[in-house]
């Protein structure tokens, strides 16, 4: 019997604004993770609450940005704050279509102003064990991010059975392709489009991306089929490519 695919999806939806912050674009934001409709979304800068966006934006939504975006699709979703300011916060998101049976975000911060966390969930999927799945949004500082890819390793080697399924994804601000070693060597984890052409993809800018920033990483999966959202209309929504993959369990 062939086993289900798992969709899943990563992107950096830059707190529901277009690049430079021109338009609120998190309406279109809906309509178009919909229109990907995957089954695990992995967000990052995900708004959850803005005090001066509310008041200045007439359709702002009225609840946190990972509800809005979640309802009537995606039954449970998990949030990890992060970046803490007087009008509101942000941080990442995890969307699914699964029960989510625990969270937590583990603080990773190693710059005082540059806040970081790893959002981990374990996801009930249809067959097989529950999922380990962690979102991420890493430092554009080099030694930062090097820092916190061994915290991410520590936390999985302590929460997570060796062989047990894993899903990493998110925007990992990893210009020269080095942060995945860790996740590679440690954790037996293979990048899902480096299966395919032998380096990860290309997410940013989103209208030309040239710089590969975002990436899914997987363990005990099988990659059927990749592929990266870019350019119109994705670009006019963020300043980040979505990223997105199907997947089936191993022998699938």
């Amino acid at each position: 019997m062939t086993s289900p695919r798992l969709h899943v999806a990563t992107f950096n939806i830059h707190k529901g604004f277009s690049q430079f912050n021109r338009r609120m674009m998190v309406h279109e934001l809906r309509e178009r993770l919909r229109s990907l409709n995957p089954d695990i979304l992995f967000l990052q800068e995900v708004q959850g609450l803005h005090l001066g966006h509310a008041e200045s934006h007439q359709n702002w939504p009225a609840g946190s940005q990972h509800d809005f975006l979640a309802e009537d699709v995606w039954a449970a979703s998990a949030y990890g704050r992060n970046m803490v300011y007087d009008h509101g916060h942000h941080g990442n998101a995890i969307l699914s279509r699964f029960p989510i049976l625990h969270s937590h975000n583990q603080d990773v911060t190693h710059l005082r102003f540059e806040k970081r966390g790893l959002l981990h969930c374990r996801i009930e999927l249809p067959e097989g064990p529950a999922a380990h799945c962690v979102c991420v949004h890493l430092s554009l500082f080099g030694y930062s991010r090097r820092k916190q890819m061994t915290a991410l390793a520590d936390h999985i080697e302590q929460m997570a059975e060796p062989n047990s399924p894993l899903i990493i994804a998110g925007d990992f601000n990893d210009w020269s392709n080095s942060a995945g070693l860790q996740l590679t060597r440690r954790l037996g984890l293979s990048e899902v489009f480096s299966n395919r052409d032998g380096s990860p993809a290309c997410s940013f800018p989103a209208a030309r991306p040239m710089f590969r920033l975002d990436r899914i990483y997987v363990r005990g999966f099988d990659v059927k089929q990749t592929e990266v959202h870019h350019g119109l209309p994705w670009s006019a929504i963020s300043d980040h490519a979505a990223l997105s993959a199907h997947l089936a369990r191993h022998g699938g």
